[in-house]
């Protein structure tokens, strides 16, 4: 049996509809794909996480959006990623002035509302959103110490006008290891069938130590 640990994007959550899909679809082929609800805290979140490694020994990790970041702190294990959101984290701790000011809170919420369900909530406070830059930091030095990185990116990425996804930044740290789909920020199913679910089988099948190039 092989284990694939899903980590989800902002708001996000144990019933994301991208895992669900990669689940139902690959657990006929001894594939089974794991994603669990974290805290918004990136610290609280990290910890959630390693645990989660520790006890699963997940042989591939799969970071969509801001949990793209998360995904980056997990040391010596592949990576895929759907619609990786390397600025985001810069993003937030910028936003963070916002939560000392009355209504601030609630007007970041009123912007990001949460899916009901099992989902991530948001809390918007500025001791969060301050640790985003130490996260993004951390994300960055363990991405400069090498491993297997490949991501997937939407020609109609409504984040990419934004700069909170530019596959720019993820050329510079990775190089041309991505492809692109003719879709938006979040994968349609026929792009999950057609190119996440093959690019899975794949790095699966790879020999480990291609995998840590």
């Amino acid at each position: 049996m092989k284990t694939v640990l899903y980590i989800h994007g902002m708001g996000g959550g144990g019933d994301s509809r991208i895992p669900r899909l990669l689940g139902e679809h690959l657990a006929g082929e001894g594939i089974r794909v794991v994603v669990r609800t974290y805290d918004f805290d990136p610290e609280t979140g990290r910890a959630q996480i390693l645990s989660w490694v520790e006890e699963l020994r997940p042989d591939l990790v799969i970071g969509e959006s801001l949990g793209a970041i998360q995904a980056l702190r997990v040391r010596g294990i592949p990576h895929l990623f759907v619609s990786p959101s390397l600025g985001a984290p810069v993003f937030l701790y910028r936003l963070a002035w916002i939560c000392r000011i009355p209504g601030g809170p609630a007007l970041l919420h009123r912007i990001w509302r949460v899916k009901e369900g099992d989902r991530q909530p948001l809390r918007f406070e500025y001791g969060i959103l301050r640790k985003y830059k130490a996260h993004w930091e951390d994300a960055c030095r363990a991405a400069a110490e090498g491993g297997y990185h490949y991501a997937f990116f939407g020609t109609r990425d409504h984040y990419r006008k934004s700069g909170i996804v530019r596959i720019s930044t993820w050329r510079k740290m990775f190089g041309d290891t991505y492809q692109i789909y003719e879709g938006t920020h979040f994968m349609e199913e026929e792009y999950v069938y057609s190119m996440l679910v093959p690019k899975i089988r794949k790095v699966l099948d790879m020999p480990e130590a291609s995998l840590h190039i």
